[in-house]
């Protein structure tokens, strides 16, 4: 049994990339989520009229990696103390979000971010949502990283 969780950390490339190198990570996937545009394309999200984040869905074997792990390592892929942004890229569709899949993983998800908020010794703005649908970005964002030979991005995590 497979399991899903989804995470907002900035632009989704880096993140998903992120993930994807994760022993336990199945599949990823870009996307968009927590908006209110059905269908949204890349060009209206970017508008920051739609709501949208944008995302990466995480698709993973609960037997060899566990929630908190995912957690722990989306904490350290982006910079969760920014504001509506990630590094150079800025708007709603940039901030740091959990979105949830049940009340497991909204506990564990608020739990993981007080923890951050204590090891950092200052506020983190990653919000945690209960998930909605999930819009899958166009194919060319798709391993956009992976596919251009591209380790990353060069937005910095938080000091830790």
């Amino acid at each position: 049994m497979s399991g899903i969780a989804t995470f907002g950390g900035g632009c989704f490339w880096g993140v998903e990339a992120g993930f994807a190198a994760l022993k336990g990570v199945t599949a990823t996937e870009v996307g968009y989520m927590g908006g209110t545009t059905d269908h949204p394309t890349y060009e209206q999200v970017c508008t920051n009229t739609t709501g949208h984040v944008e995302v990466v869905r995480v698709t993973y074997d609960p037997d060899r990696i566990g929630y908190p792990e995912l957690l722990a390592a989306f904490f350290q892929l982006h910079d969760p103390t920014q504001v509506g942004r990630q590094g150079p890229d800025v708007g709603r569709q940039y901030r740091s979000v959990v979105f949830t899949h049940g009340p497991e993983q909204a506990a564990q998800a608020t739990a993981a971010r007080e923890r951050i908020a204590a090891r950092l010794g200052r506020p983190v703005a990653t919000a945690v949502e209960p998930a909605g649908p999930f819009w899958r970005a166009e194919a060319y964002h798709q391993q956009y990283l992976h596919r251009r030979g591209l380790a990353s991005c060069a937005v910095a995590p938080a000091e830790r």
